[in-house]
């Protein structure tokens, strides 16, 4: 199995060049929705320890159905699918054009919740105009163990998050231990409550907001990611909820550059245009930089070549 990693602002992609399971005919949807019914030992084997770790994100490379795209990509981390991703579709920017695949322009990616447009800058920048994005509801409080009431906007930005406008801990390296403590309870207790997506979905992200520590930066985060990991990114779809709430609320404006960081300093340059819904069009523009270039290889005695949970 052909893979090729790359690096989004700190957080990891994998993206499945050769080697991945038949998915049939059908829609990008049908194939994505097949991946994960049917080939979850082939996800594990991609991302699980030893040949992975809970940060890293994958996406598969197919074909597209609409031939506008110039490829199709499904995304997945060692639970589950992902609807998209805004820092692994950077990063496959980036390696389509480490591949010579892509050049500099406009390019359109097929993902499971819609097409994508992809602007490649430079080899190693890209703007992902993502879907459009919306918040659910506002100033969501519930109860978490250890911290009493935490008050969030559930959203979405082409997964489903909670956003907390105001973390209670300092958003710093030295706490991410805490920080990832809380942000598992914080989606315990949303869990616990009842409080989901639209349509039950799980609230699979949360995602904690504080001052930034550069000045030419609006803001700091740090995201919980589904499998348990913290997103070392600003996070794509993190960051286009983001916008989605501060267009709601008025904050923010069509157009203007709002600079986020990670909680490791890392940072993307965001904007938004009205969507059509009612929501926003984010436009994420970040860098990616390619780690290396492997040939995974499954060696029937190994006993963990299908991976294995820590």
């Amino acid at each position: 199995m052909r893979v090729i990693d790359s690096h989004t602002a700190g957080e990891p992609t994998r993206v499945v060049i050769d080697g991945g399971p038949d998915l049939g005919s059908g829609s990008l949807a049908e194939r994505a929705a097949r991946l994960e019914a049917e080939h979850r030992g082939f996800c594990d084997s991609v991302l699980l320890e030893p040949r992975g770790h809970d940060a890293m994100i994958a996406a598969l490379l197919v074909a597209p159905s609409d031939p506008d795209c110039v490829a199709g990509a499904i995304y997945f981390n060692t639970l589950q699918n992902l609807g998209m991703c805004g820092h692994a579709t950077i990063g496959l920017a980036a390696t389509l054009a480490y591949l010579g695949r892509i050049t500099p322009g406009r390019h359109k990616l097929e993902t499971p919740v819609g097409v994508v447009e992809l602007v490649l800058h430079d080899a190693n920048t890209a703007s992902v105009v993502n879907v459009e994005s919306y918040r659910l509801r506002k100033s969501v409080s519930v109860k978490v163990e250890g911290h009493g009431t935490v008050t969030g906007d559930v959203a979405w930005g082409g997964n489903w998050f909670f956003l907390v406008r105001n973390s209670p801990l300092a958003l710093t390296v030295d706490n991410i231990r805490p920080l990832t403590d809380l942000t598992l309870a914080i989606r315990a207790a949303l869990e616990a409550a009842g409080i989901t997506g639209a349509d039950g979905a799980w609230i699979d992200h949360v995602e904690l907001f504080g001052p930034p520590e550069a000045e030419s930066a609006q803001g700091r985060n740090f995201v919980l990611c589904p499998g348990g990991a913290y997103d070392r990114s600003p996070c794509g779809t993190g960051s286009s909820a983001k916008l989605a709430c501060l267009a709601a609320d008025g904050a923010w404006q069509p157009g203007a550059e709002w600079i986020q960081e990670s909680v490791i300093g890392s940072t993307y340059a965001l904007s938004y245009r009205p969507g059509e819904q009612g929501g926003v069009i984010p436009t994420v523009r970040g860098q990616a930089f390619v780690t290396s270039e492997a040939n995974l290889i499954f060696d029937p005695a190994d006993p963990y070549r299908m991976g294995f949970r820590s």
